[in-house]
């Protein structure tokens, strides 16, 4: 399996160099002739109050005489989609009205259970046409021009007191109008479905007795006219014994819509308005504040050295001042140094996985019709990034003077990958507990563990390997053999309130994308604004540079060499914001009621906080090292 999904990967890459045009395999467009018969699939339950996803067939819903599941990649098991066959039929071009499904006699009183419980929680069902996912219309809006968005999803049921002040009942959306939208060619008469939308009723279908299977004929609705449901019906209880008869219609329309964008509609759930005006207003705040720091930095710095190389030339340096005054211990190892070069290396892996993701997302390879691409590709390209943390943390070790290679190795291997791992394994198990379709399933969970020691690691041993060979470079100054006593630093230079103090920034930089991020993650949204994010990224990059370095030059002013660790936790503790403004977020914008719910919410973001913690504190150390190494051979030291 794991071959497979590297296979994949390599076919990703020749398709990013040789294809001119943004088709992926499987999401090309297809060509239907009038009345072809198109394959409507079923996807998960999802539902924005549990979070926990579950098969559409775990609901006693109409089966087809055998159910098929179709082909996933990794991904796709990952986010819990479990695409299946159904028993509705579609024909291109042809509308059907009155469609039975089947007839459920008398309700189980455990599947009314299942149906109340589903309903209670909000859950949405979800399917899938010619890969376009169902939706419902909605109208916005705005500046008095009205435009049509997309909701995914319709719901199961819904729960209303049939009489005022009444007790309130569960009903379920048992007859479903689709609207399928398709753009004619008119040379070659052939169509391409470019829009998939539902409106769900809830109905007690009546009918004349005998029923008939194979010809059953409702007498809540009219297959002779366009008419399909007559409003004013009584909605279908949900209650044990209940006869329940599902039925469906098809509608199709002519639309003017490409098939190039018929994607557009769904990107449009959210209020693209206030993103880009917020995104805008937030780079323009984060490129000020970096073009200032930067400038300050400057002139600064151009002034110390200048007084630093013209006291030695008039043989006028009695006594080293400020930052000059620590170059004999600046780069003495620090505490832990074997640990830092875990984290570093693994940073590098997160950084170098990031941006070619990024680089995919913007060019188009990863888009929302290749469903689970996205984290398909993350996953591997973390998997052979490996071969970056061996090597940038082997040839930091050497810069410690380290000799026992093959510990730091084993650690940059399994440290970080095993603490995401045992924390993902305890919430699958919690998932699994709940029989939701989230749970990963063994065998993926077998490729998942191949993926790391079968790939990850032995990669991370030769970049080790060949990192440690290189010869590590010089130390500008040279090291004192007895360390400097540093004194006593002022409060604000203290080592906790400058590292929160430094998170701020890097955290500014990103947190209105973010707000973005959490609405697609966990209100289930698609997100495909990746040019954007790509902008914040580097933003963030510089960001982190920045700040890491105006602090540690204000730290070594101060006569305080310990600047290693500080580095990496200046940047990196913008993690610890990004998990309150997760918490913020969860108490403000969600629903969730459920423990095991919660537990999920605070798991995942704990993940992503402390992948977020590597990422960032790499990209400050790194530019607090080269900032370091400038200034001390920048000037003149005997």
């Amino acid at each position: 399996m794991g071959i497979n999904y590297a296979a994949s990967l390599l076919v990703l890459l020749l398709l990013v160099g040789q294809s001119s045009a943004f088709y992926l395999p499987g999401v090309a467009p297809q060509d239907f002739d009038k009345d072809d018969e198109v394959t409507l699939k079923v996807n998960k339950l999802t539902s924005t109050k549990t979070q926990l996803p579950y098969e559409y067939y775990s609901l006693p819903f109409c089966k087809p005489d055998r159910i098929i599941n179709m082909a996933e990649n990794l991904g796709e098991v990952l986010r819990g989609d479990r695409i299946e066959n159904s028993p509705y039929k579609f024909y291109i071009r042809r509308d059907e009205q009155c469609n039975v499904i089947c007839k459920i006699d008398k309700l189980p009183k455990h599947d009314a259970a299942i149906f109340k419980d589903k309903i209670e929680d909000e859950y949405r069902v979800n399917m899938i046409l010619d890969n376009l996912p169902v939706a419902m219309v909605k109208v916005r809006t705005e500046n008095g021009n009205s435009f049509k968005t997309y909701e995914r999803g319709y719901p199961v049921g819904f729960k209303a007191a049939i009489e005022e002040g009444g007790e309130e009942k569960y009903f379920i959306h048992n007859h479903l109008r689709f609207t399928v939208l398709f753009h004619k060619d008119y040379d070659s008469n052939l169509a391409r479905l470019v829009g998939f939308e539902v409106e769900p009723f809830s109905v007690k279908h009546e009918y004349e007795a005998p029923w008939d299977a194979l010809k059953p004929h409702l007498q809540t609705c009219n297959p002779g006219s366009m008419t399909y449901v007559t409003h004013g019906l009584s909605p279908q209880i949900v209650e044990e014994d209940e006869e329940i008869i599902f039925s469906y219609d098809v509608i199709y329309k002519i639309s003017d819509i490409k098939w190039a964008s018929r994607w557009d509609t769904y990107l449009l759930m959210t209020d693209d308005q206030i993103h880009w005006f917020s995104i805008i207003n937030s780079l323009m705040i984060v490129l000020f504040l970096s073009g200032m720091v930067a400038m300050i930095m400057m002139r600064t710095l151009h002034r110390d050295i200048s007084k630093y190389n013209q006291l030695e030339s008039q043989d006028e340096a009695q006594e080293e001042t400020g930052w000059k005054l620590v170059h004999g211990d600046v780069f003495r190892p620090p505490n832990n140094a074997g640990l830092l070069c875990v984290y570093v290396g693994t940073g590098v892996q997160f950084f170098g996985m990031t941006l070619i993701t990024m680089v995919f997302a913007v060019l188009g390879f990863l888009s929302p019709a290749n469903r689970g691409g996205l984290m398909t590709a993350m996953l591997l390209l973390w998997v052979f990034m490996g071969l970056l943390a061996g090597y940038s943390g082997a040839r930091l070790y050497k810069v410690f003077k380290g000799t026992e290679w093959k510990k730091i190795t084993l650690q940059t291997a399994f440290l970080f990958p095993g603490i995401v791992f045992g924390t993902f394994f305890v919430l699958n198990c919690l998932i699994w507990g709940e029989k939701s379709s989230g749970a990963i399933p063994f065998g993926t969970m077998f490729a998942l563990v191949f993926l790391w020691f079968g790939i990850s690691v032995p990669l991370v041993f030769i970049g080790s390997y060949f990192g440690f060979k290189k010869p590590a470079p010089e130390d500008p100054v040279r090291t004192n053999k007895i360390p400097r006593q540093i004194p006593e630093q002022a409060w604000y230079m203290r080592p906790v309130f400058s590292v929160l103090i430094g998170g701020i920034l890097p955290f500014g930089a990103v947190f209105i994308e973010l707000f973005f991020i959490l609405t697609s993650i966990w209100l289930h949204q698609f997100y495909y604004i990746f040019g954007f994010l790509f902008i914040v990224f580097l933003i963030l990059i510089v960001t982190c540079a920045e700040i890491t370095i105006v602090l540690c030059y204000f730290q070594l002013c101060s006569e305080d060499y310990h600047w290693w660790w500080r580095a990496y936790m200046t940047s990196g503790s913008s993690a610890l914001y990004l998990f309150l403004y997760a918490t913020f977020y969860f108490f403000t914008k969600l629903e969730i009621t459920k423990l095991v719910s919660g537990v999920l919410y605070f798991g995942y973001m704990t993940m992503i906080s402390y992948s977020f913690f590597v990422l960032t504190g790499t990209i400050g150390f790194y530019a607090c090292y080269w900032f370091v190494r400038i200034i001390y051979g920048s000037v003149k030291i005997d």
